[in-house]
């Protein structure tokens, strides 16, 4: 069987999602598993997680997995309880086994995976879905939207009295996101608006100024921080230098985005071609398979683990370019990762989160495999139109 194929795909769906129903905490959400699939004992609930798999349940129910409602509905009602600050609104983004909040701050980033967990739930009818998604967008528009930056806040505290002065760009891309299906589940264009401003700004400037190495970090008034996390570089979320992991997924995204609108501007096609283009050049070896984590500001490695989320997202950028340009040049890049991906990432109990630059087991930033998002996205979005959302086109895919 072809990896990437349709048949290919459709296995690995099917055991991603067998991986993936063993999160299901009976106390509600959902649990990071470690690499045999048991609930790693040492971890706290994480928003993100849950949001992620709640999103992961509902597109599955939609595509025709019969049984994926029930764990829609659980990730749901943990995102209106488990989670949730009820005196104050928003959710936390870690909560410890007995319930009460291993830390208060409220982040855009998790926050952009409840709205994108409440679309999907809403599209696929799960009960409760209707109030999540209320919120969600009420909080999105009223505490991280910033109309005179045209892009988002990052991060508040508990009571949203205190706004931190760090602003970034993957928040900012996973609201891009969550925002193209927040357009098409409830029907107001606003999101749209408000993803194409952030893709102005946040690729259009700033990438474009740094020769399409996009700066993550930034201070207050969006000047970007180049330095930022020298001393850390491996972060999970926020490492130092570029990321071309991202540089694809914003490829893809800006993709989706202009097949979205009646009219893109000629930008967006360049955009996401000159990303891939710049990530492709800097972090694609042909001597070496994977893709490295992170990069400095002249294109040398800097993190050279190789993640399964960097690689889904190179060959889904691959997938979007080939179907908006026809160019094959994409099709052989998808062939590539396609195959890297099933000889070194697929196992029979999900995909592996982390490998060494010389594709050995590693753990340098990631424990485990605590979700499914990249790579239910990975094998299920290359079936689907760029436009509209997954949400609005996956039915009866199964």
């Amino acid at each position: 069987m072809e990896p990437g194929s349709d048949q290919w795909r459709d296995e690995q769906r099917r055991d991603i999602l067998a991986f993936a129903r063993r999160s299901r905490r009976d106390a509600g959400g959902f649990a990071w598993l470690d690499n045999d699939g048991g609930f790693d004992p040492d971890a706290d609930l994480q928003l993100w997680i849950t949001a992620r798999m709640t999103y992961v349940f509902a597109l599955a129910h939609l595509g025709g997995d019969d049984d994926a409602l029930d764990l829609a509905e659980h990730g749901v009602r943990a995102l209106t309880t488990t989670f949730h600050d009820d005196v104050n609104g928003g959710w936390y983004a870690e909560v410890r086994a007995d319930g009460k909040p291993a830390q208060t701050g409220k982040f855009c980033y998790e926050h952009a995976f409840v709205l994108l967990a409440a679309c999907a739930a809403k599209a696929a009818g799960a009960e409760g879905a209707d109030a999540l998604l209320d919120e969600a967008t009420t909080v999105h528009r009223t505490r991280f939207w910033d109309s005179g930056a045209g892009r988002c806040r990052e991060e508040w505290n508990e009571d949203w009295t205190v706004l931190d002065g760090y602003r970034g760009a993957n928040s900012n891309m996973h609201s891009v996101e969550a925002y193209l299906f927040a357009a098409d589940v409830t029907g107001d264009a606003v999101w749209r608006s408000r993803a194409l401003a952030i893709c102005e700004r946040l690729i259009g400037l700033h990438a474009r100024a740094h020769d399409w190495r996009i700066p993550e970090h930034y201070d207050h008034d969006w000047t970007p921080i180049p330095n930022y996390n020298v001393e850390k570089p491996a972060d999970p979320f926020r490492p130092f230098g570029a990321t071309p992991g991202h540089a694809f997924e914003w490829a893809r995204l800006l993709t989706q985005l202009a097949a979205s609108l009646d009219e893109p501007a000629p930008w967006m096609q360049e955009a996401a071609e000159e990303l891939f283009s710049r990530a492709v050049d800097d972090a694609v070896d042909d001597d070496s398979p994977g893709i490295p984590y992170t990069t400095d500001w002249y294109g040398s490695p800097v993190v050279e683990e190789r993640f399964h989320w960097v690689i889904a997202e190179a060959v889904l950028a691959a997938h979007a370019l080939s179907a908006s340009t026809g160019e094959a040049i994409y099709d052989g890049f998808a062939r590539r990762w396609w195959a890297e991906t099933d000889e070194y990432f697929v196992t029979g109990t999900g995909w592996i989160h982390e490998l060494s630059p010389t594709m050995g087991p590693s753990a340098r930033t990631w424990q485990g495999k605590p979700d499914a998002y990249h790579a239910f996205n990975a094998v299920t979005l290359p079936s689907l139109p760029l436009a509209p959302s997954p949400a609005q086109t996956i039915e009866r895919l199964t």
